[in-house]
């Protein structure tokens, strides 16, 4: 039975808006530590007390998943404060938060003096639908 501290993996397939968006299945199942917080909360929560062997399709919640899109989070950024060079929407931008964190960001819009910038996580606000097998937990 899947409990905190003991060591589970399992084989899994993400569908988001009815369309799939990562699976284990191409690179081998996901080993995680329950009760750890290596995967999200929702997730944990629901495979808590399954078992090997067990299947399911667990449906997880933006406020359990990777949080609510924040709109403070989207911001303009001048232009001198971006990259050099040609910039594209959907391009990742790598900056560093006040606390010196890392900090990732989609380009939604490009203007002639600044570009919008989402830091949310890229499933921020989404609907998770997983289908899960239980491999194995020890």
């Amino acid at each position: 039975m899947i409990e905190n501290g003991k060591k589970v993996k399992i084989h899994y397939t993400l569908t988001v808006e009815g369309e799939v968006i990562d699976s284990s299945e191409q690179r081998g199942p996901l080993e995680y530590e329950q009760g750890s917080g290596q995967i999200i909360p929702g997730l944990e929560s629901k495979l808590a007390e399954m078992n090997a062997g067990d299947h399911a399709h667990v449906d997880v919640s933006p406020e359990d998943g990777y949080g609510p899109v924040i709109e403070e989070a989207v911001i303009d950024i001048p232009r001198e404060n971006l990259p050099e060079g040609e910039l594209q929407i959907g391009m990742l931008l790598n900056g560093k938060g006040a606390n010196g964190e890392t900090l990732r960001g989609i380009i939604r819009e490009i203007f002639e003096d600044r570009a919008t910038v989402d830091f949310n996580h890229p499933l921020a606000g989404k609907e998770l639908h997983f289908d899960i097998e239980i491999i194995e937990v020890s």
